[in-house]
């Protein structure tokens, strides 16, 4: 792994760093520390901000045509082989249960899987608040609810800064009673526009198994 696919992955871990999450009873989002104490995550969704539904639906190409399963919840993307390579990471020394690079641009994805239920929120707002731990800076360009063939995900963009280097970050986020799913897409900044077509097109083989 390259020094910029290291430092991009690092930003979107829920588990890379010592802090770990929970929920409570009653649905709240709290931080676990190695210490023993815990506190609150100052992720919790702020409902003061409404995000907007894009009324468009999404759904996959026909030139996906291959399945990838998730072993972890019931996450499954579709992806075109012939334009992404991919591969399973082994065991949990990685955030990422899959890593995705396109064959001709320096895109690249990741499907980050994990059991626990989170509100759909909170998770984007976790997702900010954990890029924000390793860049200060990052921050949510754009974001709105999406169905994607026919599941309800929060459409988000971050762009982010560290080490020198101008990362962005898109990507659909899911959660239900069986995990939640970061599936996402990152480049540098200033190649964003170039492969949007490509990067909404991978997006939307996002699926959920049946």
């Amino acid at each position: 792994m390259n020094k910029f696919t290291l430092i991009a992955a690092l930003l979107f871990s829920l588990n890379a760093y010592a802090d770990q999450y929970a929920v409570t009873d009653n649905g709240k989002v709290v931080l676990l520390s190695d210490d023993g104490t815990w506190k609150y995550a100052s992720g919790e969704a702020d409902k003061s901000k409404s995000i907007e539904f894009n009324k468009i639906t999404f759904a996959k190409a026909n030139n996906q045509s291959f399945l990838l399963k998730s072993t972890k919840n019931k996450a499954a993307a579709w992806i075109d082989p012939k334009k992404w390579t991919f591969r399973k990471t082994e065991g949990n020394t990685e955030a990422s249960e899959y890593k995705f690079k396109h064959k001709e641009a320096d895109v690249y994805g990741m499907l980050i899987t994990e059991q626990i239920e989170i509100g759909l929120e909170n998770l984007a707002q976790l997702a900010l608040e954990n890029a924000k731990k390793f860049a200060p800076n990052a921050r949510i360009v754009s974001q709105e609810y999406r169905m994607v063939n026919g599941i309800k995900v929060i459409r988000m963009r971050i762009d982010a800064s560290a080490q020198g280097a101008n990362f962005t970050y898109v990507g659909h986020y899911m959660s239900d009673k069986s995990g939640s799913t970061q599936f996402m897409v990152y480049t540098s900044t200033n190649l964003i526009d170039r492969n949007l077509a490509e990067i909404d097109e991978f997006l939307n083989g996002f699926s959920v198994q049946q």
